[in-house]
């Protein structure tokens, strides 16, 4: 008996050996587990087992031998702990599928697996020596099945890195192919062209939101993703939405075969929208599939808005080149040297909120005794302020060729305003024709600022006229008013910009501190009065941003 029992342990011992050499003489887990099922049942001569291994936290079924599909699906997926074959579940699944005996895979540090025998041949149950010879088949295995494994999560973890490498590649080289493309449609298939090379989606879309969803380019139905898309507020889109996201909240979505929502976003801002179908093989979009139609969706959407940006500047600087040429335009037509008058100083300055205003003034010679002053403030400001400022200096300039009375002069000028003018624009407008020899000064005030004539400590208001010029053709008739002048009289022509000029309290200037000032300033040159008001403007102002256009005219008796 001593002889066949050390017989058994040589054998068994010649066998562990074989079995050690062949099993650890591969990586392959699907080799490994084979040969150690097959050894199992070999050697104690089972119907049936399995073998499970822990992946990802739970115990998952990897071979069988003797079990039907309904068997192994109705395997239960255990947590792997070291307590994983005392539970409830797994007696269950084993007393269904005719399991007698289950024990651990356990490396140094955790267990890994399990393997689960069925009954042998010959109906005996297993003994002790069976369940320790068992044993010592799984103390070998499980090293071979954890270097395995550790082997399997490297390669994973390399293919994981290869991939990144090479999305990362891709991302570097679609970062430059974006900034070389001009056209919209271009963005669009290249961006397009990305994601189906590297996903095989044959269903997708682009969406992008301006001041409503523009749908650039869809292999879906055009009407049942525009119909999706007014139905859900996905312009709010912050994360991706999943496929199980999809069939829950986004039926209509579901419906039309999207699989996948990835938002294009600007700092934090939704700018559009990718939608993609099924992937070829029914894959599913993992995290890295997801973050990396992120990044290239946000290279597309960084470019076209670059794009845009680059657009709007060479625009700007057009615009602000030609706003140049048409300030130099304005303001030669402004008075570039006033005429010397006897008896008479006159200073004026003309200063635009914008590069063009609407403000206009004037000094015309009419002949050796006369001339005209005149002051116009067009509603608006900019470029069409300046047109009409263009237009009324035009108009002045020819009616002074003509001898007409200045009332009937200013008639005529409201007729060919009101008929080259849109609607909702008008000009206030002041002008006076100086006798030099008389001293006397005829004007008409068409609903503008009245200028202050300055004599000792009296201000007076030029305010006889009629209406503002543009609203509609000549009614009544303008008034026109005949006023002496003095020697010291100092006359003021000012446009609203002086008056309304706001400090950072947003209190205005007022016509009651222009008359205080002037009257301060008065017994100085017309230039010194000019240059004083001014000056006290903008001190009141304390550097807050014209609003306005400023404008003002000074003329001193002597």
């Amino acid at each position: 008996m001593a002889e066949v029992k050390d017989y058994k342990i040589k054998r068994n011992l010649s066998a562990l050996i074989d079995f050690s050499r062949v099993i650890n003489s591969s990586i392959d887990l699907e080799f490994i587990l084979n040969n150690v099922l097959l050894t199992c049942l070999g050697k104690f001569l089972a119907t049936r087992g399995l073998i499970a291994v822990k992946e990802k936290g739970k115990l998952v079924l990897k071979v069988s031998k003797g079990l039907n599909a309904e068997d192994e699906t109705a395997f239960p997926y255990l947590l792997a702990t070291p307590e994983c074959i005392e539970d409830p579940k797994l007696d269950s699944f084993m007393h269904v599928t005719n399991m007698k005996i289950v024990e651990k895979i356990s490396s140094s540090q955790d267990c890994i697996g399990l393997v689960c025998l069925g009954e042998k041949l010959n109906k005996s149950g297993y003994t002790e020596d069976d369940q320790e010879f068992l044993r010592t088949i799984l103390n070998i295995s499980a090293t071979a099945i954890q270097n395995s494994i550790i082997i399997s999560e490297l390669r994973e973890v390399n293919r994981l890195l290869d991939t990144r490498v090479q999305r990362l590649d891709s991302l570097f080289e679609l970062s430059k192919e974006f900034g070389m493309l001009a056209e919209s449609s271009r963005f669009v298939k290249l961006l397009i062209f990305s994601v189906i090379g590297q996903f095989l989606v044959q269903k997708y879309a682009v969406v992008l939101f301006k001041d409503e969803p523009e749908i650039l380019e869809s292999k879906f139905s055009r009407s049942d993703l525009q119909k999706c898309l007014s139905e859900y507020e996905l312009i709010n889109t912050l994360e991706s939405i999943r496929n199980e996201e999809i069939s829950e909240q986004y039926k209509l979505l579901k419906e039309i075969g999207v699989h996948l929502v990835v938002p294009m976003q600007l700092q934090g801002n939704t700018r559009g929208l990718i939608l993609l179908g099924n992937r070829a093989g029914d894959k599913e979009y993992l995290d890295s599939d997801v973050e990396f139609i992120y990044s290239v969706g946000n290279l597309a959407i960084i470019s076209l808005e670059n794009k845009r940006l680059f657009e709007e500047a060479l625009e700007k600087q057009k615009l602000e080149e030609e706003l140049l040429i048409a300030r130099d335009i304005q303001q030669n037509l402004l008075p570039q040297n006033i005429p010397f008058h006897e008896n008479f100083e006159i200073a004026a300055l003309n200063v635009s909120s914008k590069q063009v205003g609407g403000d206009y003034y004037d000094v015309i010679p009419l002949d050796d005794d006369n001339f005209v002053v005149a002051i116009a403030d067009v509603s608006g400001k900019g470029v069409p302020a300046s047109l009409m400022m263009a237009n009324i200096q035009a108009f002045l300039q020819v009616i002074c060729k003509h001898d007409l009375k200045i009332d009937e002069a200013t008639a005529l000028i409201n007729n060919l305003v009101t008929a080259n003018t849109t609607e909702g624009r008008f000009i206030t407008f002041f002008w006076g024709v100086v006798n030099t020899k008389q001293k006397t000064i005829k004007y008409v005030n068409a609903g503008h600022n009245p200028p202050l004539l300055l004599r000792n400590n009296a201000v007076n208001k030029l305010d006889k006229g009629g209406i503002i010029l543009g609203v509609m053709e000549t009614v009544n008739p303008y008034i026109f008013e005949e006023v002496d002048l003095y020697k010291d009289d100092v006359l003021i022509l000012f446009t609203d910009g002086v008056s309304e000029a706001m400090n950072l309290s947003g209190e205005e200037f007022g016509e009651d501190k222009l008359e205080e000032t002037a009257n301060a300033l008065k017994v100085n040159s017309a230039k010194e009065i000019l240059d004083g008001i001014k000056h006290e403007v903008q001190r009141f102002a304390q550097g807050n941003i014209q609003s306005d256009d400023i404008t003002m005219l000074v003329l001193k008796v002597s």
